[in-house]
């Protein structure tokens, strides 16, 4: 399978004709949430048909920044990854989004306990024997992925506990546009690309195992 991963679009979409070969190419793109920035369904329908050009199927989550309509849009649509789980090609592809409390108030926000029982009801089974693919706009706690400028750690407890249960192969986050990187978790590889209109997109190939995992660049 091969996936490819937009997070932080914030209703930039102007690069994404630079990575059409990629986005043709993958059998799942998975927007990792903040479709919008601050916007409603009309800016993610933008965002969706943006891809959609390109991509034979897209999977998203929303982010805190995009209000609860787009949720409710994505729904619809039958694209929800949030709170939901997807089986493609062998594969378990399940997501949360929006964030945990944020400076000010942003739309879609939620508790740790609230994070964690939105990914305990859209998972497989423990018994499922099937890899594991998530995506989830806020990364988990102390890892590379939730680091902002001062070095504090910010992300969820909740997420990085779901990871170091279920291990899925993994981990397609975003929400702290200064942490771009690839990191571990024990088992599980953790993506943020970093806010979309910077140019970078995740690009992964993947069976019962990992065979690549990079950030590629729309631009420069």
């Amino acid at each position: 399978m091969n996936l490819v991963a937009l997070t932080d679009i914030h209703d930039d979409i102007a690069g994404i004709p630079n990575m059409a070969a990629d986005l043709e190419a993958a059998d799942v793109v998975l927007l990792a949430g903040d479709l919008t920035n601050f916007g409603h369904k009309p800016g993610a329908e933008r965002v969706i048909q943006a891809v959609t050009r390109f991509a034979r199927r897209v999977l998203a989550v929303p982010g805190n920044c995009d209000y609860p309509d787009i949720a409710s849009y994505l729904d619809d649509l039958h694209v929800s990854l949030h709170g939901h789980c997807e089986i493609i090609d062998g594969v378990a592809l399940v997501g949360v989004g929006g964030s945990l409390p944020a400076p000010g108030t942003t739309p879609l926000e939620f508790s740790e306990a609230e994070l964690a029982r939105i990914l305990a009801e859209a998972t497989p089974g423990p018994g499922s024997q099937l890899p594991l693919v998530l995506v989830a706009h806020q990364p988990p706690f102390r890892t590379l992925s939730d680091q902002i400028h001062t070095g504090e750690h910010v992300g969820s407890t909740a997420i990085r506990s779901f990871i170091e249960e279920r291990r899925p192969l993994i981990c397609f986050t975003g929400h702290i546009h200064e942490a771009a990187g690839i990191d571990m978790l024990d088992q599980t590889r953790l993506v943020n690309p970093g806010p979309f209109g910077k140019g970078g997109y995740a690009y992964a190939e993947l069976d019962n195992e990992v065979n690549r995992l990079e950030i590629r660049r729309w631009r420069g």
